[in-house]
């Protein structure tokens, strides 16, 4: 299962499970559209791919909420 991290780890926008707009690496290293873009769709800490992440919605949502622990790194 995902852990859904709810934040951008370049710019800390907001990214909600339940929306589109976050793309994650296979270490689930999670950036917003933007930087993913700016990142050519390679994740800055491993080099690996960053795709578009899926949504969690309504009841799976609800029972297997998306993380909390924000993982923004300022620069």
């Amino acid at each position: 299962m995902l852990e859904m991290r709810p934040d951008c780890e370049a710019c800390g926008v907001d990214l909600y499970a339940n929306s589109l707009g976050a793309y994650i690496c296979s270490f689930e290293c999670t950036y917003c559209e933007e930087c993913a873009l700016a990142h050519a769709n390679l994740c800055p800490n491993c080099g690996g791919e960053l795709l578009a992440r899926p949504t969690r919605t309504g009841e799976m949502l609800m029972q297997y909420p998306a993380s909390t622990t924000r993982h923004h790194r300022p620069e």
